[in-house]
């Protein structure tokens, strides 16, 4: 019952734990199809940023998948209940003053201003990893295409059903185009004046 919950409000918040760390913390959230490059790039912007100093952590897809969500299906309304979970997971953990990657495909516009409207405009940038599908099904490591294309996977993205792509995109990355070491140094150059104090 809501009627019976009653915040509490901490002397250390996240201003204070911000100037602890030394830097803005942020949700940095890696959006994009299936194969798009995604984990790839969160993981490779993750290290850069490590090795200059920043105090991190990456949620993916598919790990969080294995706990935090385990008990989710890949129904539309398990879906969106999925990237509210990690929603709320980044933003208990950007109030921690910590820089927070994520890579979800995340198809909904709705769901990623969910986010947004969470975490704080200041505090969350979309990174679009823009990818043709035609590519991210060459790609396909996981086998996953070739199984919705067979009819064993429903309501896979991009195959039958839609992925509406960012419209103000913090950044976007060509990621059929631009090779990885160029796209992460790109990303962690956008980021650093905004995450530094």
């Amino acid at each position: 019952m809501t009627e019976n919950i009653h915040p509490t409000v901490f002397k250390i918040n996240k201003e204070s734990r911000s100037k602890a760390l030394g830097q803005r913390p942020a949700l940095i959230w890696f959006t994009g199809l299936s194969g798009s490059g995604k984990s790839t790039l969160a993981n490779g912007t993750e290290q850069a940023l490590t090795k200059l100093g920043f105090h991190t952590y990456l949620l993916d897809g598919d790990n969080v998948r294995t706990g935090l969500c385990k008990d989710l299906t890949f129904t539309k309304t398990d879906r969106v209940e999925n990237i509210r979970r990690i929603a709320e997971v980044g933003s208990l953990m950007v109030d921690a003053g910590l820089i927070v990657l994520s890579a979800f495909i995340s198809p909904f516009r709705s769901d990623r201003e969910m986010i947004r409207s969470l975490v704080g405009d200041d505090s969350f940038l979309e990174i679009y990893v823009d990818c043709p599908l035609k590519v991210c099904e060459q790609r396909d490591v996981k086998g996953l295409y070739q199984k919705a294309r067979k009819g064993l996977i429903k309501d896979f993205t991009g195959i039958d059903s839609p992925y509406e792509a960012p419209e103000d995109p913090f950044l976007t990355i060509k990621s059929a185009e631009t090779p990885q070491e160029e796209a992460i140094q790109y990303i962690v150059d956008a980021l650093v004046p905004k995450l530094n104090r």
